[in-house]
Parts: structure tokens; sequence; C-alpha cells
């Protein structure tokens, strides 16, 4: 059967065409993309959004629990108002509430200082306090302050810091060092285990030698030492992390290459001059990118778990600062008083855990050429 003029030529589809679509059925892995997406979203953005700053401490509001309703509470209102006038040093003479305003009548022996209203505005239950009907003798007035309602619906932690920001902060944190590590980690790698496997012989045993030494390096002690020289920091972990992490992704890649050199396009390649970088770069890593992808989707997870490890040793991340890792090493010392300082750090690490593995398992089952 011959084509026309009239009839256009089928369009071929390309292997990666095939991926994609077999992950697109996979209904596990296009709902873990859809999670993590938005997990993402909401640690880039939530902090934004916020109204309160990661490292704002409420004094009045530590360790409370996470609600849905607005604090302080009708019961918080009153002892607040009567610690914050005996910290101005004024008696109150009478109480009343009004709505979202308090109106009281203090007194003081001596002349009340109008700058003794900061002492309502620095609580954290008032603001907008003002003095008003001074008396002559400058002794008693009538003080009216705002009630300061604020949310925390994942409460507060031991500093009296909104659990909700920091949760979305540790996210950033968490996420980051995730990414980049393992891109640091892929980097070095591929084109390690790529040249590796390329050249062979003797190039190919002392590479994989030095491999094997630096595996028998303990990966802890690797850190307290990096710790110790250049202090702890950002940068510092995941470049700690992925300077060890390579060294499996290297292994990998130097398989692939030991079999993808004897393909014909190699040869062929070899036999035009191409050079050995030229060979590396064009033919050898593209081909290797199959079991690169979903290696690096298995290795997100298990730095987010090293880093939340390291830091659960006081290794990580620095105060204020905050990691997923952090914010679950203090819940857990504060299990029994304030377990949603535990639960809510959780539930964000083990979704984008589970999340990384179903994409992982995704792209492994789309990218395997025996199910193609």
């Amino acid at each position: 059967m011959t084509l026309t003029h009239n009839e256009p030529a089928a369009k071929g589809r390309s292997l990666w065409d095939d991926a994609r679509d077999r992950l697109l059925a996979n209904r596990a892995a296009v709902a873990s993309m859809i999670v993590l997406v938005v997990i993402a979203l909401i640690s880039v953005f939530g902090p934004i959004l916020s109204s309160h700053h990661y490292d704002t401490v409420y004094r009045d509001y530590v360790k409370v629990p996470s609600s849905l309703e607005a604090y302080p509470r009708a019961d918080q209102v009153e002892p607040g108002f009567m610690s914050a006038a005996k910290r101005a040093r004024v008696t109150v003479e009478s109480y009343q509430r009004e709505g979202d305003k308090v109106v009281a009548m203090i007194s003081s022996k001596r002349e009340i200082d109008p700058r003794s209203v900061l002492y309502f505005d620095r609580s954290d239950l008032f603001k907008n306090a003002e003095l008003a009907d001074m008396s002559a003798d400058k002794k008693s007035a009538t003080l009216k302050a705002d009630i300061n309602f604020m949310h925390f619906y994942f409460g507060t932690d031991a500093n009296g810091r909104d659990m909700m920001t920091r949760t979305f902060i540790a996210g950033r944190v968490s996420l980051t060092i995730g990414l980049l590590a393992t891109i640091v980690a892929i980097s070095i790698g591929v084109i390690y285990g790529a040249t590796s496997g390329y050249l062979g012989g003797r190039v190919d045993q002392m590479m994989m030698r030095a491999v094997d030494i630096l595996y028998s390096l303990p990966f802890i002690f690797f850190v307290i030492m990096l710790v110790v020289f250049f202090g702890r920091n950002f940068i510092l972990m995941f470049i700690a992390v992925g300077a060890v992490e390579w060294l499996d992704m290297a292994r990998i890649v130097r398989g692939q290459t030991l079999s993808i050199k004897r393909q014909e396009y190699v040869q062929a390649a070899e036999a035009m001059g191409v050079s050995d970088g030229g060979i590396v770069r064009r033919h050898i890593i593209p081909n290797t990118l199959g079991p690169v992808v979903v290696y690096m989707t298995l290795l997100v997870p298990k730095v987010i778990l090293l880093e939340s490890f390291l830091s659960f040793l006081g290794l990580g991340i620095q105060e204020p600062m905050t990691s997923w890792g952090v914010l679950i090493s203090e819940g857990a010392r504060n299990l029994q008083g304030a377990a949603w300082m535990l639960i809510f750090p959780s539930i964000f690490l083990t979704s984008t855990l589970f999340a990384l593995n179903f994409i992982g398992d995704g792209l492994r089952d789309a990218l395997d050429p025996k199910d193609r």
C-alpha cells in the first residue's frame, strides 16, 4: 500500500512518549505527583500568605493547642489584662468587655504615665491601647484596648512560635536540601561513572577503588568533620550529603556504560573520530538517563531523611531556621504535653516521602525496557 500525496505520513512515537503515557496511566504515581506539587506550593507560598513570621515569639501563647478558633479565648482575656496592668503598675478599679474591646478604669498612687499603654500593646492579647478621661490629678483614667485575635491552626511550639508557618518554612528547607543534594549527587555520579565505565581498564579500576575507599568512611564522621571545619549552615548540608550520595549513582551509571559502549552507534562514533569526551557527553550519558531519573526520585526522600536524622542529632539546620527533622525532634521531646508539635511536621514529611517513592516506582515501571 502506497501513500498518496494527500495522506500525511504517520508520526512515529518515541520510547519517551510511551514512557510518559505509561506513567500517566499509573494512578498512584499521578496522585503522588499532585500531592508533591501541593506540598511544594504550600511550602513556597505558605509562609508568604501566613499572618505569622516563622521566628516571631508569642510569649502569651506558649504551647497552645492547634485550633480553628481564634485566640485569646474568653477565659484568657481578663487574666491577661490584669497581668499587663500589674506590669504597668496600675490598679484596675473596674473591668468591662465590650465585644472585641476592653474598657477599664485604672488608678495609681502616682501620676499615670501615658507610656504605660505600651505594656498592653506589648502583650500578645491586646493592641491599640489608649488612655481617655484622665482625671485632673492624673492618677486615674479610662483605658481602652482592642483584643488582638490570632489563629494558630497547628498550635504553637515551646517558644510560642506558630507551628503552621514553621512547618511550611521547614518544607522549603527540607525540599531544597533534598533537591540540591540530589542534583549534586547525580551530577558527580553520572560524570564519574560514565567516564570510568567508558575508559575501562586500569583507569576504571583506579576510579572504582577510590569509590570503595569513600564507601568505607562513616557518613556521620564525614559530616561531623565538615561541621567542625566549616560550622553548621544551610549550604554545608546539601554539599555534605550530596558529596557522599553520589557513590551509588557512579556505580549504577558505570554498569550502564559498560553495556552501552558496546553498542553499534558508539562504535560508529569512535570510527568517525569523535573524541572520548564527545562520546561520553553525546551518547553515553543521554542513554543512562532512564535509570538516573528513577534513582533521582528515590534519592530525594533518602536525602530528606538524612537531613532529618542529622537535624535530630543537632548537626543540621540552626535556629531560628528549621526543617522537618528539627520540628520532629522538638515534637518528640514534647510529645506528652504537646502532641501537635510532632503530628503536623510528621504528616508533611511522611506524605512527601510516600509521594516520592510512588513516583519512583511509577517511573521505574514506565522506563523498564521489558515492559515496553
